[in-house]
């Protein structure tokens, strides 16, 4: 049976390439390595060198020259590494000609952040759609993978896992197998979307506010959700430390109830497989009334941190939603002027720090005020006769107090403006208490 290779458990010591094909965007590749390296970093793998290649001509077989391959391909033997991690992005041939010559791993930017996400993947929705994008990067990689694979068969199936026809290579059978699996995944994460589409029709019915924290990888949202709902989300300062899409509900301050979900970190060149295979979790972004973007204010690609996760939004048709910015993390930024820098840049964003509880009062107070038009404050005078109306503004509204005067109930209840109607006549005309 095919197998995905476990990469992390195979190496220990690697060596950073990144390939720049424009002298103006040599800056932009250095901060790409540095990220690269936090990433490998992050797989416990040991890092004994970075370069930067500047290359005037891309290479078809290589990227860049066979002169430059095998003159970094002795650097990384010098330095006695096991794996080179090349931070651009490798075609099936690319790869297999680099480990041919360099004889040890080779992999790319994405097959990093695909092993990132094996290991942080806990529920079964996680693991699935791991497991999916694993598959789609594998399978033309597969004769790479598995130098065996170049045998004929037989006519009988030997014991083997999967019995091939005459002349038919073993290759042949397990990119079968893999196809067959990739479609049984995608089976299974249409399953997940289905139960997804209930429990949300469910929301609807109650017509609970939602909202999604989105942001950078590491940037701190799972703490602020944490501190929000005072749950215990995990967090770590780690890259992509959720992966399971997390939901709590919180009571804001004028009764009115808000369901909000915590989302995958994002990243610079987020392989597009992985924005393809985690819809099921990015849904809760494309489906909330509003988003919280977090962002990491003590970082200094602060910046480049937001137009990413503004593209992956974008790419998700979630872009056009309010939005709140948050600038978490502000108790590490010392320098008045980096703070002033920031005010500019993200005019009405919110300054929170969700480790140390500054900010947060004014965070749900914000979050008050964009769900402000869907409820309303009232005070009702109900007959105890009328369980009907009593049992309504219960299930649909938020009783904010009872009292109960001769054979009448008076309440005072946050309810969704729909509501207003139906409760009409017994609402009575003062305004409720404060």
């Amino acid at each position: 049976m095919f197998e995905v290779r476990e990469k992390p458990d195979m190496v220990e010591r690697a060596m950073l390439v990144g390939f720049c094909f424009d002298k103006r965007e040599e800056i932009e590749t250095q901060k790409l390595l540095l990220e690269l390296e936090e990433l490998v970093d992050t797989l416990g793998i040991g890092i004994v060198g970075i370069e930067l290649v500047r290359v005037r001509d891309r290479n078809k077989g290589y990227l860049c020259g066979t002169g430059k391959v095998e003159e970094l391909i002795e650097l990384a033997h010098q330095r006695e590494c096991d794996c080179i991690v090349i931070d651009n992005e490798l075609s099936p041939m690319q790869q297999r000609n680099w480990e041919g010559l360099a004889d040890m791993t080779v992999i790319d930017r994405e097959e990093v952040i695909l092993d990132i996400f094996a290991q942080r993947a806990r529920t079964r929705e996680a693991r699935l759609q791991v497991d999916l994008a694993r598959m789609q990067y594998a399978l033309p990689r597969m004769a790479r993978m598995w130098g065996h694979l170049d045998r004929e068969g037989g006519g009988g199936s030997g014991g083997a896992g999967a019995s091939r026809g005459m002349g038919e290579q073993q290759i042949e059978i397990d990119r079968r197998l893999a196809r067959k699996r990739i479609s049984k995944l995608k089976s299974d994460l249409e399953d997940v979307r289905r139960q997804r589409a209930t429990q949300r029709k469910d929301r609807q019915r109650s017509d609970t506010a939602t909202a999604a924290v989105v942001g950078y990888t590491n940037a701190g949202k799972s703490t602020l959700l944490n501190r929000l709902a005072d749950s215990d989300i995990m967090e770590a300062d780690m890259l992509f430390a959720t992966l399971d899409p997390t939901t709590r509900r919180i009571e804001l301050e004028d009764g009115q109830a808000l369901l909000i979900s915590d989302t995958v970190g994002f990243v610079r060149n987020l392989p597009h497989r992985l924005v393809e295979s985690f819809k099921a979790t990015l849904e809760e972004a494309l489906l909330a009334d509003f988003l919280v973007h977090v962002l990491d204010s003590s970082s200094e690609e602060i910046f480049d941190h937001y137009e990413t996760t503004c593209k992956v939004l974008e790419e998700l048709k979630a872009h056009d939603k309010p939005t709140i910015v948050v600038l978490n993390k502000i108790d590490k930024i010392d320098d008045p002027a980096i703070l002033t820098g920031l005010r500019n840049q993200f005019e009405g964003a919110l300054e929170c720090s969700a480790l140390e509880d500054i900010g947060m009062e004014a965070l749900t107070l914000k979050f008050t005020e964009l769900l402000a038009g869907r409820v309303s404050r009232k005070s009702y005078r109900i007959p105890q006769a009328r369980g009907d109306l009593s049992g309504l503004l219960h299930r649909q509204g938020k009783v904010l107090s009872t009292e109960y005067e001769g054979n009448d109930i008076l309440f005072i209840a946050v309810i969704p403006k729909e509501l207003e109607g139906r409760l009409k006549e017994v609402e009575q005309t003062e305004n409720p208490e404060n």
